[in-house]
C-alpha cells in the first residue's frame, strides 16, 4: 500500500496565516471602534485635522497589511463600519443624536465611506512592486494633496479657517512622506510623485472651476 508522507511544517505554515488573518480582522475592528469614539469627542474642536485625516489613515493602514485582496476589502470595510457606529455612540454621549457624525451630512457620509473603502484596496495594491503599486501609492497622496488644499483654501468646498497653514504643512509633508515610505525604489517613487501631481492638480483645477 502506498503510503503519503504529510508535510507538518505546511500545515504549521498555514495555520500561521490563518491567524494573523484574524488577528489582523480583529485588529481592524478594534482600531474603527477607537479611532471612531475618540473622533466623537473631539469633533468640538477639531479644525479639519482628525476627521478626515485620521479615518483616512485606518483604511490605509489596513489595506496595506492585508494578506489579499479580498481580506483587504472585508477588513476595511469592518474598519470603516465600525468607525462609523463608534462615532455615532460617541456622539450620542454628547447629546447629539444625529446620524452625520462623520461626514457632515448623509450625502457626505455615503462619499466618505466609498472614499475610505476604495484607499483601503488602493493601499493593498501599494505593496505591488510594479508600475500599479506606483500607481496606487501616487493616487493615495495625490487625493491626500487635494483634499488639504481644499480645506486649507478659503472658499473651498470644506474650507477649515485655521487650517492653513500648520496643520496644511505637516499633513502635505506627511502624505510626502508615506508616498515615500510605500515604495521601495527612487524610480518607484518618482513614478509615484508624477501621478501624486497628476491628480492633485486636476482636483486643485476642479475646485477652482467650482
Amino acid at each position: 500500500m502506498e503510503k503519503f508522507a504529510l508535510d507538518y511544517a505546511d500545515f504549521a505554515e498555514y495555520d500561521r496565516r490563518q491567524r494573523a488573518i484574524q488577528r489582523h480582522v480583529l485588529a481592524a475592528f478594534l482600531g474603527g471602534v477607537v479611532v471612531g469614539f475618540i473622533g466623537a469627542l473631539v469633533a468640538p474642536i477639531d479644525p479639519g485635522i482628525y476627521d478626515p485625516y485620521v479615518y483616512f489613515a485606518l483604511p490605509i493602514l489596513v489595506g496595506a497589511t492585508a494578506s489579499g485582496f479580498g481580506w483587504a476589502l472585508l477588513a476595511t470595510f469592518l474598519a470603516v463600519v465600525t468607525t462609523l457606529v463608534a462615532a455615532m455612540g460617541g456622539s450620542a454621549l454628547r447629546g447629539d443624536l444625529g446620524f452625520d457624525a462623520i461626514g457632515d451630512t448623509a450625502v457626505g457620509l455615503n462619499i466618505l465611506v466609498a472614499h475610505l473603502v476604495v484607499l483601503g484596496l488602493l493601499a493593498y495594491v501599494t505593496r505591488r512592486r510594479d508600475l500599479w503599486g506606483d500607481l496606487a501609492t501616487g493616487i493615495i497622496s495625490g487625493l491626500l494633496l487635494g483634499d488639504i488644499i481644499d480645506r486649507a483654501t478659503p472658499g473651498g468646498l470644506d474650507w477649515h479657517a485655521g487650517f492653513w497653514p500648520a496643520p496644511a504643512l505637516g499633513l502635505a509633508g506627511l502624505a510626502l512622506l508615506s508616498l515615500i515610505a510605500l515604495r521601495r525604489t527612487t524610480a518607484g517613487r518618482l513614478r509615484a510623485a508624477v501621478v501624486a501631481c497628476v491628480v492633485t492638480g486636476a482636483l486643485a483645477g476642479a475646485l477652482l472651476a467650482l
